[in-house]
């Protein structure tokens, strides 16, 4: 008769050691199954709307800081994240202040919401002002510095990947990330260049994507992180897709919009950080009297490069 105790199939085998370990490095060995290896189930990425946060950034006596947005227990990572790749913040710098871009991550997207300020690093100087936009590369120990007012700036990094990878940034000479200044002068004016053409059946929505001279070939911000600002004319509506990079947005511009989300209603605060869950479909809608406009960061460089971004409409 067999042994009760045995598995009856692959999935219900436990983990194996080796028989006979002669040396530490044959003992560290563990063996899996084709049923057992591949049926971890994960939490999943909660759709999410951040509305408070920035309360917190532009209240009269806030402290100069960062406020994270972070959604760590819902999907059980060790360290703080917005989603299991990216880790989105507000920066609070009060006038006079600086605040230090120190960060373990491949680069940082730097948005500015309110106030101006100077970012030095090295000899490297961007004079910032609301509505611009700034990326730094990971390596950079960047001091961000409030000068006229108090600032409050969007953050987004990558940390969460890098630690997922055990990771550190490149070097200044190795790095693949630019230090970048994009005016808001001149993101209007390319957006604007946008909607003097045909959309196309085919595209999904009227978005300006952000990359620079290092990163051309990827159409990239960073080698993993996407990053574009997308826009809706008034009365319009951004028709139901879906991709498998997640997506964490800004609502910069949009008053009475919403996203539908797997058929759930999330309506747009000012300024609001939202995680839209990946795979899931999704269409945004403006019902207000003018352009909305949400910045939006995705993980897709992860997702572009394997060759799975998995976009497609409802």
């Amino acid at each position: 008769m067999p042994n009760k105790m045995s598995p009856k199939s692959l999935p219900e085998m436990t983990v194996q050691t080796p028989a006979n370990p002669t040396s530490p490095a044959q003992e560290r060995a563990r063996f899996f199954n084709s049923g057992n290896a591949f049926n971890i189930v994960l939490d999943p990425v909660p759709d999410h709307v951040f509305a408070t946060k920035i309360d917190d950034a532009m209240a009269p006596d806030a402290k100069t800081g960062f406020i994270t947005c972070d959604l760590s227990s819902k999907f059980d990572n060790p360290t703080p994240a917005t989603t299991p790749f990216l880790l989105a913040r507000y920066a609070r710098i009060n006038e006079g202040d600086t605040i230090q871009a120190e960060f373990n991550t491949a680069g940082s997207i730097w948005y500015v919401i309110s106030g101006s300020g100077i970012t030095t690093f090295g000899d490297q100087v961007i004079t910032w002002n609301a509505g611009d936009l700034f990326v730094l590369p990971g390596c950079a120990n960047a001091d961000v510095k409030a000068v006229d007012g108090n600032a409050v700036i969007w953050v987004v990094t990558n940390e969460p990947q890098m630690v997922f990878e055990n990771a550190i940034p490149a070097g200044i000479n190795e790095t693949t990330i630019d230090i970048v200044h994009y005016p808001a002068a001149e993101i209007d004016r390319q957006i604007d260049l946008l909607y003097d053409v045909s959309q196309g059946e085919h595209t999904a929505g009227i978005a300006l994507i952000f990359s620079s001279e290092k990163q051309f070939d990827r159409r990239n911000i960073t080698p993993t992180m996407t990053l574009a600002m997308n826009t809706l004319p008034p009365g319009d509506s951004q028709r139901a897709h879906r991709h498998n990079s997640v997506a964490v947005a800004l609502v910069v511009q949009g008053e009475n919009c919403y996203s539908v989300v797997e058929g759930e209603r999330k309506d747009w605060a000012p300024w609001a950080t939202t995680v839209t869950p990946p795979t899931s479909y999704h269409s945004h809608h403006n019902k207000g009297d003018k352009r909305a406009k949400f910045l939006i960061v995705q993980d897709g460089g992860l997702y572009n490069q394997g060759r799975t971004m998995g976009f497609s409409f409802d």
